[in-house]
This record gives structure tokens, C-alpha cells and sequence, in this order.
């Protein structure tokens, strides 16, 4: 798998914060990094999504998770 590298900069805290992540769960600064990319990406994605679908849904009278969870149970 062909990979791309990414330079960012870190004040100390969060710096601090992602070495102590690292050593905790043993993973190296990469992975923790792109671990933490990849939810945040998806959050994104799935915030956009809603958010588009947000006025189909109150077009039907679906206004909060509850009503979903009612037409889905």
C-alpha cells in the first residue's frame, strides 16, 4: 500500500498528550494519529450527511432520535 507523509506541529501539551497515548497503549505516534484522523474524518462525514438529510426527515415529521428509533423498532 503506497503511503503519504504528512508533516504537523504540536504545541508541547498535546504533544505530551499523544506520547503519553503512545506509551500506554503501545502504539507508535503514526497509528495513534491516524487513528484519531481517520474518526475525526468520519465524524465529519456523518455530520455532513445529516445534516443534509435533516429537512427530507422533518418533511416526514421525524424531529429527534427518538422518533427514528420509533419507525425502526
Amino acid at each position: 500500500m503506497k503511503t503519504a507523509a504528512v508533516t504537523i506541529r504540536l504545541d508541547p501539551k498535546l504533544e505530551d498528550l499523544l506520547d503519553r497515548v503512545c506509551r500506554t497503549t503501545g502504539r507508535s505516534r503514526s497509528e495513534v494519529v491516524r487513528d484519531a484522523l481517520r474518526r475525526q474524518l468520519t465524524q465529519q462525514l456523518f455530520e455532513e450527511a445529516r445534516r443534509q438529510i435533516i429537512p427530507f426527515a422533518e418533511a416526514r415529521g421525524i424531529y429527534t432520535d427518538e422518533d427514528v428509533f420509533k419507525i425502526v423498532s
